[in-house]
């Protein structure tokens, strides 16, 4: 059973602890591929390609060229599970893995300037809670998450899905 279709979306992500905030519109397509299982695929707004400096980057001023590169999200839903990754936003990749009550995996990839690989990193995530509203499709997501290293929290996390019908 697999039907698609494609909706406006609306994808944030806040932090609860700090000042960062991060959102998305645009059109997405969804892919049903049982009852409770879906898969939503969309291309984000770009990011500059941005190189690590000591002093703040301003996009206003003339003389900073950011080249853009498209990103490319692809969300695994279910009612127990979402699994997000995120590809072709120029040095940086990741995949995460949330399953409500339980710790998962988030993994970053940073690509060299060589193109010749990736270097790699992984953090745990703990998902608090993970809510689905909606029927046939979902309209609603939302996902509670805590960022954590070995022993240091890094933060706490509300990720929202937004879709029209």
């Amino acid at each position: 059973m697999l039907t698609h279709h494609r909706l406006p979306v609306s994808l944030s992500l806040a932090a609860e602890d700090s000042s960062f905030f991060s959102s998305v519109e645009t059109a997405a397509t969804v892919y049903q591929k049982d009852k409770e299982r879906f898969h939503l695929l969309l291309s984000a707004s770009n990011l500059p390609n941005w190189e690590p400096t000591s002093e703040p980057l301003n996009l206003e001023d003339n003389s900073v060229n950011p080249e853009l590169s498209p990103r490319l999200l692809w969300l695994e839903i279910s009612p127990y599970r979402l699994v997000m990754t995120m590809q072709g936003g120029g040095k940086l990749s990741y995949r995460h893995f949330w399953e409500r009550g339980m710790y998962g995996v988030s993994r970053y990839w940073l690509q060299n300037d060589e193109l010749m690989g990736y270097e790699s990193f992984r953090l745990r995530n703990y998902t608090r809670n993970l809510y689905i509203k909606g029927h046939p499709l979902p309209t609603n997501l939302r996902l509670e998450y805590e960022l954590w290293t070995e022993t240091l929290c890094l933060g706490k996390y509300v990720l929202s899905l937004e879709i029209e019908h």
